[in-house]
């Protein structure tokens, strides 16, 4: 186990968002910024707003800065810069790289999805399936809301062409063997299709280790703007047709699914988040996680229901609890009125919550490494005074 440690108060100091007595606990809804991002993006607005290629000052900084947020997003994910493409969000990216891969698939090809996925890496299986009439199934969980390998091996067959998955759950918390189901569906001669978004602020991220074939996530959720990114193994997006206008580049590769022009405001918040990152150090951020999500499982009120693992092996730092004789809007709103910042409802996690028979979801609390002992007690003494 690492000992690093991390210093919280200097890390807040960072956060002109964090001046304030609101806990957030909504990070897996989007986390705040630090104040470096901010200045980032204000800076390229004032001092070199342009589009690209042009031979004038602004639009060389701006060519620059593409290059360098491509290099920075190909640092983070671990590939190469050409692989990497932004996009407005993780789901309008995903739509665009399943249409591109749906130029090859047939009526009958099978797509196998999870029961802890976001409905952004589910829905878009489903619009093909309407369209073409190919099969999506669903791979399901254990009692303690793991995937359930076993149940995920069955649904392969000579026909699956994609097992889309989550690296962590958005919902639950619940952080699958990534290596494993890439493995299962590269055994199966299916492509390995990750959503990440969930798990990017709690772990690193190296994509030519996994093997993976496709990893889409969101910089908001890991203190940058709200935008998409994704990687594509070099030959696979090669071998797609991208929908795009036609005078766009071909090359990089990763630039022919990039629609229109970029976000270059949020591309120079987006490498300032990565540097913010790149300077904390992920042992120091894993370590405090771990220790305050396991500060808030020995203290969650017995009455309180939660969903999913009661240890922090196999999960990252979110939480879905429902409190008796309260609905989660009313959780929510009991919390927000003491300062608390949680989410209620299903969060997208449309197969999770009907797995576990939630029509109206329940209540969530996502801690990352701003989060404080303090911010933890007060959850814990609040939720107290509801049961």
């Amino acid at each position: 186990m690492s000992t690093a440690t991390l210093d919280v108060s200097a890390v807040r100091a960072r956060y002109s968002a964090l001046q304030r007595r609101l806990a957030f606990f909504d990070g897996p809804g989007g986390t705040q910024c630090p104040d470096e991002v901010i200045d980032a993006i204000a800076s390229y607005l004032r001092e070199s707003n342009a589009n690209v290629g042009a031979p004038y000052t602004t639009s060389r900084r701006t060519d620059e800065l593409v290059e360098l947020a491509h290099e920075r997003a190909a640092s983070f994910l671990g590939c190469s810069a050409g692989e990497v493409a932004f996009g407005q969000s993780m789901t309008a990216l995903n739509f665009l790289l399943t249409r591109a891969l749906a130029r090859t698939l047939r009526a009958g090809d099978e797509v196998v999805v999870t029961a802890l996925d976001h409905d952004a890496n589910v829905s878009p299986w489903l619009e093909l399936a309407h369209d073409l009439g190919i099969v999506v199934r669903t791979a399901g969980l254990t009692d303690e809301l793991e995937l359930d390998h076993e149940d995920l091996a069955t649904q392969l067959s000579e026909r699956t062409r994609v097992v889309a998955f989550p690296v962590a759950a958005n919902s639950v918390g619940t952080a699958p063997d990534v290596r494993r189901v890439i493995d299962l569906a590269h055994d199966a001669g299916a492509l390995a299709w990750a959503d990440a978004v969930h798990y990017a602020p709690h772990g690193p991220i190296d994509v030519t280790a996994w093997d993976v074939d496709i990893l889409i996530c969101s910089p908001y959720k890991y203190f940058g703007p709200h935008m998409g990114l994704a990687y594509g193994k070099r030959e696979l997006l090669e071998s797609w047709r991208p929908y795009k206008v036609r005078p766009a580049a071909d090359h990089p590769v990763g630039h022919r699914f990039e629609l229109g022009t970029l976000q270059h405001e949020l591309l120079a918040g987006f490498v300032a988040a990565v540097d913010y990152v790149d300077s904390l150090g992920w042992d120091a951020v894993q370590t405090h996680e771990r220790a305050l999500g396991e500060r808030l499982l020995a203290g969650i009120p017995d009455e309180v229901e939660l969903y999913g693992l009661r240890t922090m092996a196999g999960r990252v730092p979110t939480f879905c609890f429902n409190v008796p004789r309260h609905t989660p809007e009313e959780v929510a709103t009991f919390l927000a009125d003491r300062d608390v910042a949680v989410w209620h409802g299903n969060y997208y996690a449309v197969e999770t919550m009907r797995h576990l028979g939630l029509p109206d979801g329940a209540v969530r609390a996502g801690i990352v490494h701003y989060n404080t002992e303090d911010e933890v007690d007060r959850l814990l003494d609040a939720l107290a005074t509801l049961v």
